[in-house]
C-alpha cells in the first residue's frame, strides 16, 4: 500500500516535538513552564501510542464487539443496560477488561510496570 504523505509522518512529527520539548525546553524552564512542559510531553507521549497501537487495538476492540453482537461502545452499554447479555457476563467482563487495558497501554503503560 502506498502512503498518501511523504515523511516525516505524524508520528514522526510528535515524536520530533516531545524530544525537542524534553531536550530543549524541560531543561531551559523552571517552575510552571517546566511544569506544563512536562504535561506536554505526556500528552505527545500518549498520542504517540496512540498512533502505534491504535490500529491493531481499534480491530481487537470491533471484533469484541462483533462476538457479543454488538455494533459499538453504545450499544454494548444499551445490551447490558437491557440484561440481554445477562447470560454472557464472563464474555462482557473478558471485553470490557480487555478494552480497558489497552486504553491503559496508551494513555499510562507504566501502570503495569508497577503491578
Amino acid at each position: 500500500m502506498s502512503e498518501l504523505h511523504d515523511v516525516p509522518s505524524a508520528a514522526q512529527l510528535v515524536e520530533a516535538v516531545r524530544e525537542w520539548l524534553e531536550r530543549d525546553v524541560l531543561t531551559s524552564t523552571t517552575g510552571r513552564v517546566q511544569f506544563h512542559t512536562r504535561v506536554a510531553m505526556n500528552v505527545l507521549a500518549m498520542v504517540e501510542r496512540e498512533l502505534a497501537l491504535g490500529p491493531d487495538q481499534r480491530a481487537a476492540h470491533a471484533a469484541r464487539l462483533a462476538d457479543l453482537g454488538v455494533a459499538d461502545d453504545h450499544e454494548l452499554a444499551r445490551a447490558i443496560r437491557d440484561g440481554r447479555l445477562d447470560d454472557r457476563l464472563s464474555d462482557v467482563v473478558a471485553a470490557v477488561r480487555a478494552s480497558v487495558i489497552e486504553k491503559l497501554k496508551v494513555a499510562n503503560p507504566g501502570y503495569f510496570e508497577s503491578r
